[in-house]
């Protein structure tokens, strides 16, 4: 780097949702890196510890951080840190959230308590926040009214509905919290 250029900036998004939500593989989908995951298998000493319900066939999990990056341009460059999902794991998130701008809450129909935690994390900090429904092979079973109401999201908050392994959509969620990002910076403004 010349003395004439300049580091680009930098803006931090925390990836947050319940166990087997898709959190992972949404920083994997979207990330222009290979993201660096924190993944083991999950072992006998999990059973009775990490409710498996509605995610039987997951065999590893985070245990503390993914993280991608995605290059804006030369001035602005986006880092995305997720999550781990199991409540044993939730102490992690109070300093992974340290400087982020905003937030995804990733969720699942079938399983839809298991986003409580990581709404009432965003709302008590602050923190501007959308949510993607993750629809696994296209099973959604809730309209985005039913799904409002059962998250008592505020009617602000944006909702999107995809799948997370579709780069497209995990794109579609990124851009969703910078508008949304936007139009709060400009009704404070």
């Amino acid at each position: 780097m010349t003395s004439s250029q300049t580091a680009p900036a930098a803006v931090k998004i925390l990836i947050a949702g319940g166990f087997g939500v898709g959190k992972t593989t949404l920083v994997g989908a979207v990330s222009e890196v290979a993201p660096l995951r924190t993944e083991e298998y999950l072992t006998k000493a999990s059973i009775g510890v990490d409710d498996l319900a509605g995610v039987g066939q997951k065999d590893t999990t985070t245990v503390a951080l993914d993280f991608g990056r995605i290059t804006v341009s030369p001035e602005l460059v986006v880092y995305l840190f997720g999550t781990p999902g199991q409540e044993r794991f939730w102490f992690m998130w109070n300093d992974l959230v340290n400087g982020a701008l905003g937030g995804v809450v990733i969720a699942d129909t079938r399983r839809l308590e298991t986003s409580f935690a990581s709404i009432d994390f965003y709302e008590s900090r602050n923190i501007p926040f959308v949510v993607a429904i993750n629809c696994f092979h296209g099973h959604n079973t809730r309209t985005p009214d039913e799904i409002r109401a059962a998250l008592d999201l505020d009617p602000h908050v944006p909702l999107l509905i995809g799948d997370v392994r579709e780069r497209p959509f995990g794109r579609d969620v990124l851009l969703a919290l910078v508008d949304h990002l936007m139009s709060l910076s400009v009704a404070a403004g």
